[in-house]
């Protein structure tokens, strides 16, 4: 049997945080999931495979105990090979919190003679699945909720750009008994924002102003998931006119250095009480558009 450096295949040190191990194999399953980068199947399975050992603090300690035993033979160059018996046929980690998206199934001989998948494979308990919703802006921010499940607490990030369907997977937290449950998955409902709608990675949402800002021009303050922007509106704007403001829409799931646009529709609110003062004012701007036309 071959052994597998994970920490090699996710490019990190033996001294790595579960922060940057998590960070690390997040940016690299994005850069090689197979939806976005074809033939790329093996190299993604291999990274998801490194990741349920590092990422699980049970499964890590055991993976470090027998790196240390597979160095030590390596250097002393011992004969007869690797004595591997002491190793095979681990009990498996606790569950992990992985992205649906994200994930290749498909172990190594490796993986399951190590971690308690070799010899009789015991049926798969059922996979579990559960609705869960979030607000427009926590799918824009991302943010995080907890379970109970199987008597532990596991906390479920919910990724920034997330849509509606997307499905999250929590290893192991499904039924069954310990060593053989199946999985959760947590479908994701985002839920509408009020005054603002979403269309792929785009926003749209309406703003008001008032007739002499449509037609004098002016700023405006667009009150917008990144915070306030002010909006310059052009003289002589137009009822329904869109302005669209870049890289202010949604992040995208895949990628989410990139955004989406923000397309910001103008409504022109009219005065709907006029002084004796202002409506002759209109009166004589009335007069002046006939005498123009």
């Amino acid at each position: 049997m071959e052994y597998k450096d994970y920490y090699q295949i996710l490019g990190v040190s033996r001294q790595a945080d579960e922060k940057e191990i998590k960070r690390v194999y997040r940016q690299l399953a994005l850069k090689y999931h197979p939806d976005k980068n074809p033939g790329s199947e093996e190299k993604f399975k291999e990274i998801n495979e490194a990741y349920q050992v590092l990422g699980d603090p049970e499964k890590r300690a055991r993976y470090d105990r027998l790196g240390s035993s597979y160095r030590a033979w390596e250097r002393t160059g011992g004969p007869g090979g690797f004595d591997w018996s002491q190793w095979v046929g681990g009990r498996p980690g606790g569950a992990q919190v992985d992205m649906d998206d994200l994930l290749g199934g498909g172990f190594s001989d490796f993986f399951n003679s190590v971690f308690g998948i070799g010899g009789p494979r015991p049926r798969r308990a059922r996979d579990l699945e559960q609705p869960i919703a979030i607000s427009l802006a926590e799918a824009y921010r991302g943010t995080t909720r907890t379970y109970q499940r199987n008597g532990r607490r596991l906390q479920v990030e919910i990724p920034a750009g997330t849509r509606n369907g997307t499905r999250i997977r929590l290893a192991g937290a499904g039924e069954g008994d310990p060593g053989r449950t199946g999985d959760l998955y947590l479908k994701v409902q985002v839920l509408d924002e009020p005054g603002v709608k979403r269309r792929g990675d785009n926003l749209h949402q309406e703003f008001q102003v008032d007739l002499y800002t449509a037609v004098l021009g002016g700023e405006v303050e667009l009150h917008t998931f990144q915070g306030p922007v002010l909006l310059r509106v052009p003289p002589g704007s137009q009822p329904g006119q869109t302005f669209r403001l870049r890289g202010r829409g949604m992040p995208k799931l895949e990628n989410p250095g990139q955004r989406g646009d923000l397309f910001a529709k103008l409504q022109v609110v009219l005065p709907a009480e006029l002084t004796d003062d202002e409506r002759a004012l209109f009166e004589q701007l009335a007069e002046l558009r006939k005498r123009k036309s």
